[in-house]
């Protein structure tokens, strides 16, 4: 499936998407309220089959979060970003990986470094910095006192 048919494919099954232009890959910005039903479908769905997820990250703009999901079907070969806007205040966000599995560890590491809370999520948990950690140090507003580093 080429980038036009993949869009007109999303456009079928949304009410009214919205993509980024120019990017390498079929890229569509998303509400969250729609994110897991859409997310859901996507990989069940015959013509899709979006069936591994092989990236999650967090993007911190300031005045809010942007989730962003990268999805491949390894049947079908093609490619989707899934972008998801979140506040900046209270960044929360359905889990994904009760639908793929890989996102158990990538959801762990956006909540460890951006504070990003998934909910439903089996073991959310500090993946890399310790329990007594205190901030999120991937945040522009995170001040690390020690290093005196700030983004």
């Amino acid at each position: 499936m080429n980038k036009e048919e993949l869009k007109a494919r999303l456009e079928e099954m949304l009410p009214s998407p919205s993509f980024e232009e120019g990017a390498e890959w079929t890229t569509v910005l998303l509400d969250k309220g729609v994110w897991e039903g859409f997310a859901r479908e996507m990989r069940s769905a015959e013509t899709l089959e979006f069936d591994y997820l092989f990236c999650v990250t967090a993007v911190d703009w300031r005045t809010h979060f942007t989730m962003v999901y990268h999805l491949t079907s390894t049947t079908r070969r093609h490619m989707l970003v899934v972008k998801v806007r979140l506040d900046h205040d209270e960044p929360v966000i359905r889990t994904v990986s009760d639908i793929w599995r890989t996102a158990e560890f990538h959801e762990r590491e956006a909540f460890d470094l951006f504070g990003v809370v998934f909910t439903g999520h089996p073991d959310l948990r500090r993946l890399f910095m310790t329990d007594e950690w205190q901030g999120w140090p991937l945040r522009k507003d995170y001040e690390d006192p020690v290093n005196m580093i700030k983004l």
